[in-house]
Formats: C-alpha cells, structure tokens, sequence
C-alpha cells in the first residue's frame, strides 16, 4: 500500500484527532456550522486596484493574524458589507 504524504496542517489535524483533543457535538450545532460554512462559500472573483502601501501594511495584518491575505482582505470586506 502506498503511503500518503500529509501536509504540516494536515499532520496536526491528524495529531489532533488521535489526542481525542475535537469534541463531539451534536447534530443540530453540526447543522448551523455547516450553514455557516455554506453561507460564506466564495463563489466570485475580484479584482481590483490597491494602493501598494495599503496592500504592505494588509498583508502585515494578515500575518499577524496567522492567515493568508486574501483570505483577510475577503473577510474585511464580508464584515463591512453585513454592517
């Protein structure tokens, strides 16, 4: 049998799960985060123009935060537009 090759992530989720570190829950909380998940599934694209400075300091931002920059600037802009 081949074996696979996890990635870093994945090797921690795996470590994770075998810790018994995950709770169970039960279906109706597994129903509302599933919703929520499919409620912000990203289905468009964008592009558009940024000043190289603001771009530096969102990128900053979004290290800080432990995510991807794109990922950070989708939720900014998620956030502002359901306030």
């Amino acid at each position: 049998m081949r074996k696979v090759k996890l990635t870093k992530t994945e090797k921690e989720i795996e470590n994770t799960l075998i810790e018994g570190k995950y709770i169970e829950i039960n279906d109706n909380e597994f129903q509302q985060i599933a919703q929520a998940i499919a409620s912000r599934k990203k289905d468009s694209v964008l592009n558009i123009r940024i000043n190289s400075d603001d771009l530096k300091l969102l990128k900053k931002k979004a290290q800080q935060f432990g995510v991807k920059y794109q990922t950070f600037i989708s939720e900014l802009l998620h956030r502002v537009a359901n306030n």
